[in-house]
């Protein structure tokens, strides 16, 4: 199975673009619920941070790696 071997140039704009979506989605579900009509909904704030910090944990997953 071949896997997708990213230089370092690309890893450290991959992992800047992730963090960016990461922070969309947790501003989306998180914020966003207070300019809507509708009551705070702690379960759409749970999942917004849940996004979040997955993509943060990831971004600096792909940061960090180094090569053999």
């Amino acid at each position: 199975m071949r896997v997708l071997d990213l230089n370092p140039r690309q890893r450290t704009l991959a992992a800047d673009k992730l963090f960016d979506a990461g922070n969309v989605a947790a501003g989306g579900m998180i914020f966003g619920q207070f300019l809507a009509d509708r009551p705070f909904s702690v379960l759409l704030a749970v999942t917004g941070l849940g996004i979040w910090l997955t993509f943060f944990i990831v971004s600096v997953l792909l940061e960090g790696r180094s090569r053999p």
